[in-house]
């Protein structure tokens, strides 16, 4: 998965198994999708050594979504940028969605999945409290930029600063220009993170592009260093200094 997973459960009772599984999946989706590791299927269908209907049921998915989401973007999500088929700019976000639906089947009711810029939220971390998602500061690592009190949400970030300068403007071939993040909120994670990817192609027009679909909205810091957000997100601030989870 190329980040470190955390799973925090806060319901009692929930069996230790179901965290276990959780992290069973996140195991099975690296050894499928991973770009880095050459048996996995995303590595042997970019060599041609399979065709994509012969790819499991979840490659194809991830495959008919990601092409929904160049679509909607008109383009600047393309997981064939710079040659080569990179599915990272919504696995990631697709895997820790499913990984919070198991966690609800076993009866998790109020939890926290974070994958690097990735979060999904459900209920509450104690009675009448909202969990409390800090936003990274794209250049300070021990800093965060803004703070969001969600309760059943999905956030997802996309910058240069987890992975270095992975994302291409498919349009130009070179590095994004225009943002040094982009936050995403929106109820399914699978879309805020793809989302968060065009839209960080797309630089600060990108905001704008978020705030257009049903549902979601997008915070973002600029090259110029002023942070810009719609107003889902308005709501969404903690505007107090607080220790974020």
């Amino acid at each position: 998965m190329g980040t470190v997973i955390t799973v925090d459960v806060r319901d009692p009772g929930i069996d230790p198994a179901a965290v276990e599984a959780a992290f069973a999946w996140f195991r099975e989706v690296d050894d499928t999708f991973s770009t880095f590791r050459r048996d996995s299927e995303i590595c042997r269908l970019l060599r041609g050594e399979i065709t994509e209907p012969e790819c499991r049921p979840e490659v194809r998915e991830v495959l008919g979504l990601c092409a929904e989401v160049e679509r909607r973007s008109g383009g600047a999500f393309d997981i064939h940028a710079g040659g080569r088929l990179d599915p990272s700019g919504l696995v990631k976000g697709w895997s820790v969605e499913r990984a919070a639906a198991m966690l609800q089947v076993a009866g998790a009711r109020n939890f926290f999945i974070g994958a690097g810029g990735d979060v999904v939220v459900r209920g509450e971390p104690a009675p009448g409290q909202r969990w409390w998602v800090g936003v990274r500061h794209p250049e300070v690592a021990d800093r965060v930029a803004a703070v969001l009190a969600a309760g059943d949400l999905a956030v997802a970030t996309s910058g240069c600063y987890e992975r270095g300068e992975h994302i291409v403007d498919p349009r130009t071939g070179r590095a994004p220009q225009g943002l040094l993040s982009v936050t995403v909120v929106g109820p399914s994670l699978t879309y805020a993170d793809a989302f968060a990817t065009a839209a960080f192609v797309m630089g600060e027009p990108g905001v704008t592009w978020v705030s257009g679909i049903d549902g979601y909205d997008a915070l973002a810091i600029t090259e110029d260093r002023r942070t810009v957000w719609t107003s889902g997100v308005d709501r969404l601030l903690v505007r107090t200094t607080a220790p974020a989870t």
